[in-house]
């Protein structure tokens, strides 16, 4: 290698920040007679920024404590690390909201810490409160939390003076009930806690067994009067806001309300209906919102999208079942009329389609010759084309074969 081509090296080096004494592998052809100049290979250095020993990453909002007092230990000895009711009743419900699906495996045990834990009206009173807040402040467990809340009404054996769990609930509930009409007039911020607490009583509603005397399960009927008296409030102050959560309240409650009004004689929803008809008539919301109830009415209409098949019990007849010839085949007759067997005279032309197929006696459905050969019916086909298409295909096979030599 001359002077001048090891300066050339040397330069490069510099630039690409390799120093001439680096070990780094550098590849250099030996230059030939054929070779002006050498080429010369740097492997790229990518420096990393990830590190082995980096912390584990949670997501904002993540208890990292919580899972591992739910993980590490048996549930017989998960609270023994916690110090106070709120701080294990509030990570139980923080679990429950990011894993709804525990629900079913942990809700029993969880009922029998709490049965060791809440001896006194105070503690009872407090377990409520921190339900409630979780229900009406955390998006979506407004269903979970009315399922925790009939479990616990069941399982819980403390019974103060006071009330039990159910009452102590339906209780905290009136509360915020009774402010209603201020509520729905309020800020914002005012009417987006109270629409939260309307969909969690709507979720109670649905969910909250009450057991009589004689066993059997019924709904809180308090509970019904109180929505019929929310969504009046809701429509009484027709913003937007309040119009949505009067929607989605329908939309869950709706038919199971008509059905306990019309049981009574009542014709509620009726009212209801001509209330949201008059609302997108007068009222000064959003076009979207006046379409949400359109919907709503249109839903209503439909029996709340309700679908009532023929009894299980009761054998399916042309009669009592719109669907019987659902699944009937589709013929047709030689003049290419389409027939069901819900056709009346479906019989008849079904009959002569089978005489029609005895002309194939001795033949299979994929073609198959039974009879052997000689078959008379076949044997006096014509296998000779008709002039006119044997004069067309002629003329095809010389085009084809010119255009071949072309």
């Amino acid at each position: 290698m001359d002077l001048g081509s090891h300066s050339t090296l040397k330069e490069h080096l510099q630039q690409t920040g390799i120093s001439s004494g680096s070990q780094d592998k550098v590849s250099v052809p030996d230059s030939g007679p054929e070779m002006g100049e050498p080429q010369v290979t740097v492997a790229p250095v990518v420096t990393s920024k990830l590190s082995a020993k980096a912390p584990e990453f949670y997501p904002s909002g993540y208890n990292q404590n919580f899972n591992q007092n739910f993980t590490d230990s048996s549930f017989e000895d998960r609270y023994d690390g916690y110090l106070t009711l709120v701080e294990y009743v509030q990570d139980f419900l923080n679990h429950l909201t990011e894993q709804p699906g525990c629900f079913e495996t942990e809700i029993a045990q969880f009922a029998e810490t709490l049965n060791g834990w809440v001896t006194e009206d105070e503690a009872l009173q407090e377990l409520v409160e921190l339900i409630y807040q979780q229900a009406t402040s955390v998006p979506n467990f407004s269903y979970m939390g009315a399922r925790l809340c009939n479990y616990l009404s069941h399982h819980l054996t403390i019974s103060p003076q006071s009330g039990n769990f159910r009452q102590l609930l339906l209780q905290r509930c009136r509360t915020e009930y009774e402010n209603r009409d201020e509520a729905t007039k309020g800020e914002e911020t005012t009417r987006k806690q109270f629409h939260a607490f309307v969909l969690f009583l709507a979720e109670l509603y649905l969910n909250l067994e009450i057991k009589g005397t004689k066993g059997q399960v019924t709904r809180a009927e308090i509970l019904q009067e109180g929505l019929r008296e929310l969504l009046n409030s809701l429509f009484s102050n027709p913003v937007d806001s309040n119009l949505i959560c009067a929607v989605k309240l329908l939309k869950l409650t709706g038919s199971v309300l008509e059905d306990a009004w019309k049981e009574k004689g009542k014709n509620d929803m009726e009212e209801m209906i001509q209330r949201i008809e008059n609302v997108v008539l007068d009222a000064n919301c959003s076009r979207d919102v006046k379409h949400m109830l359109l919907k709503l009415v249109e839903l209503r209409s439909s029996n709340w999208g309700r679908v009532h098949g023929t009894s299980p019990l009761t054998e399916a007849t042309p009669e009592n079942d719109p669907n019987y010839f659902m699944n009937e085949p589709t013929f047709y007759t030689p003049d290419g009329i389409p027939f069901t067997a819900a056709d009346p005279d479906y019989q008849e032309k079904y009959q002569e389609l089978l005489e029609r197929e005895d002309f194939f006696p001795d033949y299979e459905e994929n073609g198959t010759d039974l009879s052997g050969s000689g078959d008379t019916y076949f044997d006096d086909i014509d296998d000779e084309m008709d002039p006119e298409i044997e004069e067309a295909y002629e003329k095809f096979c010389i085009e084809s074969e010119h255009k071949r030599k072309q």
